[in-house]
């Protein structure tokens, strides 16, 4: 088993929109522009899906 972890393959998805599950059960959807080593994403159109229904602190 190597140390080292392989990045995701984020190529593929680049200008496409994806749906993206962040902390705190949030969900965005946007169109991917970019990411770095790091996993920092720029999501351009982005916007927060927000369940019928649900309350936010």
């Amino acid at each position: 088993m190597s140390g080292k972890a392989n990045p995701p393959e984020l190529k593929k998805f680049m200008d496409k929109q994806c749906q993206l599950k962040l902390n705190g059960n949030r969900t965005v959807v946007g169109v991917l522009r970019g990411f770095d080593p790091f996993m920092n994403l720029v999501i351009d159109e982005a916007y927060e899906a927000v369940k019928t229904g649900e309350k936010r602190p």
